[in-house]
């Protein structure tokens, strides 16, 4: 089911909730989800949860979904919208979307700018508008307990992804104001309570320290891609596996240039004003897979919110020309979030093998973690790649501060939204203008993340010290396929 409406929008004041549940099966335990009951369930959970805050007059209208203030009379106004999308199939029923409630939403915008889902002939109101002057705090917290008790299980968790408008709004680990933002990462680190880090001059601890090991196949790669002028996010990001996948043979290609246009608080990749594309790099690349007899190529991105696709069509571009050249071989592709745009329908037309997107870090550090994209957008990306039947990736950098009882929630979150393979390592600290590393993370608590992944349903979680995105993708894309036509 496709979302519903037609115009909708989102802004400060407003409480948007993304219920994510797998839904049983309308007949018996195949076919489609049963996505009427599930909308009726989304209403009355706000209904309820109105009726908490000392609204007693709200409840459904008609043919209209969402939750009405005095529905059915000649005054009725929609207090909450309700849009959702569901997959199909027994494995796909999971929600996607779900409700935006307005608490002390400046209503301008809607009354004056849009008209709200198409219903022209009804207002708008919100709870402040209607004598309820109440936090988004004391909101989300009624609406998040009444939520636990229709829909928990041992599984539940809340994570909370705030717009920092007000000093009373929920808290600071929200996306950031932009692309080219300084990363002030002091002072979002304090906010999101992760204040302690160690020294860079701390002695890593064994497991942490990669060997590297110079062989002629490292060399003869290096000198393949200096011929071809590409770059690698193996250099770039300085990976401590460089040499062990370049003496496989393999390698990440970096397309749309070597400068970013974010500033991540982890992340190595220059971040100097990018330079236009060149359209010749996706010939380049292809003949380096060809070259260097890859089965398997992956092809990474700076984020280019310079370029009004984000990049999108050049990396479409690229694996349409390894294709073209290699026949048979597997294209993996780990990209931007794009800003969240249509601009991902470029490539996910492309139908690359196994389509990334890295989630990077729990909800409660991504505004310290990379101020520019948000947790939320993220799961998004990757719902609508699984929703397009692609094999999902995501991957997580442990040691910034984060719970494990967070990675935990961030995993089922992930497998919530249909993610097959997940990928954890250790974060290592590139300069001191990064983000400390907050501990090191013992072996023990990777396996951990493992097995607990699998548990959740995932095909493939690759967790140790040293993993990164792109370590064994090979590996990790055939194991998975293994797993889905078992």
């Amino acid at each position: 089911m496709q979302r519903g409406g037609d115009i909708t929008y989102h802004g400060p004041g407003q409480l948007v909730g993304y219920p994510i549940l797998s839904l049983r099966a309308k007949h018996g335990i195949d076919g489609p989800a049963d996505t009427r009951s599930y909308i009726s369930d989304v209403e009355q959970l706000i209904i309820d949860a109105l009726s908490q805050l000392g609204v007693h007059n709200a409840g459904r209208m008609g043919e209209f979904p969402g939750v009405w203030i005095d529905p059915d009379t000649k005054i009725a106004r929609k207090i909450c919208a309700i849009g959702v999308r569901v997959g199909n199939g027994s494995s796909e029923r999971r929600t996607m979307h779900g409700f935006a409630l307005n608490v002390s939403t400046d209503m301008t915008y809607m009354r004056e700018h849009i008209v709200p889902c198409g219903i022209a002939d009804y207002a708008v109101t919100s709870l402040l508008e209607e004598g309820i002057d109440v936090s988004m705090n004391d909101v989300a917290d009624i609406v998040s307990r009444l939520a636990q008790l229709r829909w928990g299980s041992q599984y539940s968790t809340r994570s909370d992804v705030a717009w920092k408008h007000r000093p009373e709004d929920l808290s600071a680990f929200s996306r950031g104001e932009g692309a080219g933002e300084q990363v002030r990462m002091t002072k979002r680190l304090e906010q999101a309570g992760a204040t302690d880090g160690l020294s860079i001059s701390v002695r890593k601890p064994e497991w942490v320290r990669p060997h590297v090991k110079h062989t002629d196949e490292v060399l003869k790669t290096k000198r393949t891609l200096r011929d071809l002028n590409l770059v690698t996010v193996c250099e770039q990001a300085g990976c401590p596996n460089l040499s062990e996948c370049w003496n496989d043979g393999t390698a990440t290609f970096m397309v749309l240039g070597d400068r970013c246009t974010r500033a991540c608080g982890f992340c190595l990749i220059d971040t100097q004003k990018p330079m236009l594309p060149d359209a010749d790099e996706p010939r380049r690349v292809a003949e380096a897979v060809q070259r260097m007899g890859l089965e398997f190529a992956v092809l990474t991105m700076v984020a280019r919110d310079d370029l009004i696709d984000g990049g999108m069509q050049h990396v479409a571009n690229t694996m349409r020309a390894i294709r073209a050249l290699n026949f048979g071989v597997k294209v993996e592709t780990l990209i931007s979030d794009v800003k969240g745009t249509d601009a991902l329908e470029i490539l996910i037309a492309e139908r690359p093998d196994v389509f990334n997107h890295n989630i990077e870090t729990v909800a409660r550090l991504q505004r310290a973690v990379r101020p520019s994209a948000g947790y939320a957008r993220s799961l998004s990306v990757l719902a609508r790649g699984r929703s397009a039947g692609l094999t999902t990736k995501s991957g997580m950098i442990v040691g910034m501060g984060e719970t494990c009882q967070e990675v935990e929630e961030t995993l089922i979150d992930l497998a919530s939204v249909g993610v097959q393979i997940v990928t954890i390592g250790q974060y290592l600290r590139p300069t001191t203008n990064h983000l400390p590393v907050a501990r090191w993370v013992d072996p023990k608590e990777f396996d951990h993340y493992k097995a607990f992944g699998e548990r959740l349903g995932m095909q493939h979680v690759q967790s140790s010290p040293l993993t990164r995105s792109s370590y064994h993708a090979k590996n990790a894309h055939e194991q998975s396929q293994i797993v889905v036509h078992a």
